[in-house]
């Protein structure tokens, strides 16, 4: 390996082919996302320093109050524990979340060179339902995010740890994990973000991709 290769620092932009990973966690009123309320939303975002190790950055999220005509089962709530009509809960419209949150990730795409961002999640394919029926419910022009493409970490933890369950693969992971924090969106987000770093960097450390820089 020439001396330029080693001494330049590894990339995001360069990680996964220009896309920036942001991990998206939302709340829910039920599991269709078309009729059903998003009650919060967070998204954690990630950094790679110069080693190309990945860590949580920050986190951003929002209590989210029901768009009208939202359906939002009784079942959910007390799954979550999420009161909907709390006084101080200090929600807002998901059009006013959204547009702050995409706002955010579209400046973390441009500072690291990205070209576009790409969904986290795990069982992504649920908050990527919810975000993109938000989206097209507000018809938002600027989305961020790769229509169609995620990374989901439940099938990554299950390649990485046995284990498809958040709280079992962060135990697996080393990460803490509390049952009585779980079910907010940005505790689960950030829980999320930890362990799709500890993947992605156990990963590197194994062995496994490296960029290839040129000469």
């Amino acid at each position: 390996m020439s001396a330029s290769m080693q001494e330049k620092p590894h990339q995001i932009s360069e990680r996964f082919r220009g896309f920036l990973p942001v991990v998206i966690d939302v709340e829910t009123g039920g599991f269709n996302s078309a009729t059903d309320a998003i009650l919060e939303v967070a998204a954690s975002l990630v950094r790679m320093d110069t080693d190309g190790m990945l860590s949580v950055h920050r986190t951003l999220d929002f209590h989210v109050k029901p768009f009208e005509g939202a359906n939002i089962e009784q079942s959910a709530l007390d799954f979550t524990g999420i009161d909907p009509w709390h006084p101080f809960r200090e929600a807002v419209d998901e059009e006013d979340a959204l547009a702050e949150l995409f706002r955010a990730v579209r400046k973390e795409i441009r500072e690291t060179g990205c070209t576009r961002a790409i969904l986290v999640g795990h069982n992504a394919h649920f908050d990527a339902g919810f975000i993109n029926a938000a989206v097209e419910r507000c018809d938002i022009k600027r989305n961020p995010f790769h229509p169609f493409s995620f990374f989901d970490t439940a099938t990554l933890s299950g390649l990485a740890y046995g284990q498809t369950v958040l709280a079992k693969a962060c135990a697996e992971a080393g990460i803490e994990f509390s049952n009585e924090a779980a079910h907010s969106a940005a505790y689960d987000a950030e829980r999320t973000a930890e362990l799709f770093c500890d993947i992605v960097n156990r990963w590197k450390e194994s062995g496994g991709w490296m960029p290839h820089f040129e000469d």
